[in-house]
């Protein structure tokens, strides 16, 4: 056992303090050959999982799961963090000091004398002084600044909603019909001419239509999409007991036979 390993060790609560500790621990001479292995790079997809399990445990409404995977996530902060302070880059103190500066600049109707009394106007003022901070002076700035590694139907309202500010945008949700059905002739268009790479614009074309639709119903597209796809999800399940009840599997099914369990499924939700 690693000497300085003992202090940790059954311990009836623990601090944050307790995990960078470990962290260093674990990256340390002498620590887990895994863990000093790692990179920026090797463990970036740990952080995202680790982000959508959290959101996971948010949407099933689980308490107990929620803290464990918050667990997870702060773990992935100590680690970059750790791993940055060994490159001479900055620490965890460096970050927790970082976004408390941040809170306290950004809400200035607590920490100053800024009057706002509506959720509305302080994201108001979060956003004029995130531009002002971020010297992004202009909405192409801000539009740029939106991160391409977000989820794609995010990102495009993201965007749509800066678009906004600039009044470039449909005036009404029935403007954004119009442009989904031109966009839908398009890619019709595009699948006939066999282009492969027309067929794939004019696709991501439709999608953005699409999102602006949801935009303008106060929708937002990524958790609508994800209950439809939970709803397809849900509904095969039936559909597949429905054929197994005949000795088939679902693709022993004719179109019809389909078309016409799924539309019963649908009619029972």
């Amino acid at each position: 056992m690693n000497k300085d390993a003992v202090k940790y060790i059954n311990k009836e609560e623990y601090s944050f303090e307790d995990l960078c500790g470990i962290m260093k621990l674990l990256r340390g001479e002498g620590g887990c050959p895994w863990d000093r292995e790692q990179t920026h790079e090797s463990i970036r997809k740990n952080l995202i999982e680790e982000t959508y399990e959290v959101v996971e445990a948010i949407d099933r409404r689980d308490a107990a799961l929620m803290c464990e995977e918050l667990g997870d996530l702060l773990l992935q902060v100590v680690f970059h963090s750790e791993m940055s302070e060994e490159d001479g880059e900055f620490d965890i103190t460096q970050v927790v000091s970082g976004i408390c500066r941040k809170l306290i600049y950004r809400h200035p109707h607590i920490f100053a004398d800024v009057s706002a009394d509506t959720s509305e106007k302080v994201l108001e003022n979060w956003d004029r002084l995130k531009v002002a901070e971020k010297h992004r002076d202009t909405l192409y700035d801000q539009m740029k600044a939106v991160p391409p590694s977000l989820p794609a139907l995010m990102r495009a309202d993201k965007v749509g909603k800066k678009a906004g500010k600039a009044n470039f945008d449909f005036s009404c949700f029935e403007e954004t019909m119009a442009k989904v059905d031109e966009e839908a002739a398009e890619l019709r268009e595009a699948a006939e001419s066999g282009d492969s790479a027309r067929m794939a614009d004019e696709a991501g074309d439709l999608l953005f239509a699409a999102v602006c639709a949801a935009r303008k119903l106060g929708v937002e597209p990524e958790e609508a999409l994800t209950r439809a796809t939970d709803k397809f999800v849900s509904r095969f399940g039936r559909l597949e007991s429905a054929a197994a009840l005949t000795g088939r599997q679902v693709s022993e099914l004719t179109p019809a036979e389909a078309d016409a369990i799924w539309e019963s499924i649908k009619n029972c939700d």
